[in-house]
């Protein structure tokens, strides 16, 4: 079997699981979601495509409107591949073709080929089009514009491969997000410390290049093609291998027994099981530690710089406090469905369990409200600030995130990163997430109104009080709600294992 025949074969069988996913009819308002926003983005880059030619006239009237959009390909691209991390990855469908008489090889090449032409690739050419029909059209003709917009398209095909690589090694360890900041870094670093531009002055030249059809400009991004692919084929090509290859471990290095959880009974248990199920296993705890590296990068943004002063501060300060229970309890019971019939043979352990998992998440509070007390030390929150919307995020928003208890129907694997299927959000789970970022700024500029800022922390600081201090009745309907829709989750889970 070729590749091609391989690809064409995937494109398929890709189209027909969506429209066979027992999700499909009751996602039907998530899909028209994102068609929207897909047609919203692309008449907004038309639009900025039709005035950026007048707008690069008036800001840099001494050069050409097409010199000034090729100096900041380097923007481009690191927007594009900051952007395609709202994105599921395509790299984690091939566990039902690995069972398949084709080579290893031939069928990551098959999924990186879908990589590379995906239509999300082609959504930038929504500004280029324009741009370049006003731009390049008077001086080189259609044969200029289309080198250029092919020029284009392969720097956004290069840049997928290597977010591609990026995002494999994110998934094996969260700490690789350090690589890719450190290329960024450099970047940012050559163009402004040394003197002349340099990255500026060499993407107006690929750019002119392009443009030409100079068989240069072209080599270099193909060449960037081959080695991106080369990269992803050897790194896929190994941990593929450890992945299909893992076997059960007979020698116990350490285990962590936590026995002063005892004392607290079934909910001890629990709550050593969400300790193991945070440290043994590597999606969840990939999930925590990537949180835990953006919350110290906002913190130390806030602490040290300016440039998240304003309503920014207020909207990362509800961010970090947030983002652990959104990580954790946003998946809540999906994890739990790998096993959830054992959780099942027991009366009234699934009560026991979501109790577990609050009251670690309230621990776990702690560490941005720590971090938080550097900027208050520097006057750029205040304490009042910071111990209230802890303490709503406490009540409320943890409340909100623990009704998907009774939702989330999903399950998600423990340990696979590499061949697992892409995880289809709910509509309950984004509305949850979202509100769990946005309701605490909305409640807050409203009270802000009524009750002035002072008042208005104090107002949410009760809220969040009222709601912990309710906790177990809530919880208790919580459970009581899961247990009613039970028997359909339970199918559910077994049918995405």
């Amino acid at each position: 079997m070729n590749l091609l025949t391989l690809y064409r074969i995937i494109d398929k069988n890709k189209n027909k699981e969506e429209r066979r996913n027992p999700s499909f009819d009751s996602n039907r308002v998530v899909k028209f979601l994102g068609y929207f926003m897909v047609v919203y983005f692309a008449a907004f880059f038309v639009f900025l495509g039709v005035m950026f030619p007048a707008m690069f006239r008036e800001i840099v009237p001494g050069m050409e409107p097409y010199h000034i959009m090729n100096q900041g390909f380097a923007y481009l691209l690191m927007l594009d591949f900051l952007s395609r991390f709202l994105y599921p990855s395509l790299s984690k469908d091939m566990k039902p073709y690995l069972l398949l008489p084709v080579r290893k090889s031939q069928l990551v090449s098959a999924f990186l080929l879908r990589t590379g032409l995906r239509l999300m690739n082609l959504m930038w050419m929504f500004i280029f089009v324009p741009f370049a029909a006003l731009t390049l059209f008077k001086f080189f003709g259609i044969g200029g514009i289309l080198m250029y917009l092919i020029g284009i398209w392969l720097l956004i095909v290069m840049n997928s491969l290597w977010y591609q690589l990026c995002r494999t090694l994110i998934a094996e360890s969260p700490w690789a997000y350090f690589l890719p900041v450190a290329v960024f870094a450099v970047l940012l670093l050559a163009e402004f410390a040394l003197p002349g531009l340099p990255i500026s002055r060499f993407t107006m030249e690929l750019g002119e290049g392009f443009i030409m059809g100079e068989a240069w400009a072209f080599a270099a991004v193909l060449a960037g093609i081959a080695l991106f692919y080369v990269a992803n084929l050897a790194l896929y090509g190994k941990y593929l291998y450890l992945e299909l290859s893992r076997h059960n471990d007979t020698q116990v290095k350490h285990v962590r027994e936590y026995r002063f959880l005892e004392k607290f009974g079934e909910v001890g248990e629990y709550l050593k099981l969400e300790l193991k199920l945070d440290t043994r296993n590597k999606v969840p705890r990939n999930q925590l530690v990537m949180g835990l590296i953006f919350m110290i990068g906002f913190t130390a943004a806030i602490a040290y710089t300016n440039i998240y002063d304003g309503f920014m501060t207020h909207y990362i300060c509800v961010y970090n406090f947030a983002v652990f229970a959104v990580m954790n309890l946003g998946q809540i019971m999906s994890f739990e469905g790998n096993y959830i019939d054992g959780l099942m043979t027991r009366k009234e352990s699934v009560y026991s369990l979501i109790c577990a998992k609050y009251y670690l998440n309230l621990i776990v509070l702690v560490i941005p409200f720590l971090m938080f007390l550097v900027p208050v030390f520097n006057g750029k929150m205040t304490l009042l600030m910071i111990v209230s919307l802890m303490t709503f995020t406490a009540g409320f928003v943890m409340w909100m995130i623990l009704q998907l208890t009774a939702f989330n129907k999903t399950t998600v694997p423990l340990n696979v990163t590499m061949t697992r299927s892409k995880k289809t959000n709910s509509l309950p789970q984004m509305i949850v997430v979202m509100g769990a970022f946005g309701l605490p700024l909305l409640i807050e500029s409203g009270l802000k109104v009524l009750f002035g800022t002072d008042g208005a922390f104090i107002a949410m600081l009760l809220i969040g009080l009222g709601f912990i201090i309710s906790h177990r009745w809530w919880l208790k309907r919580i459970y009581r709600r899961f247990m009613k829709r039970r028997y359909e989750n339970m199918e559910s889970f077994r049918a995405c294992r």
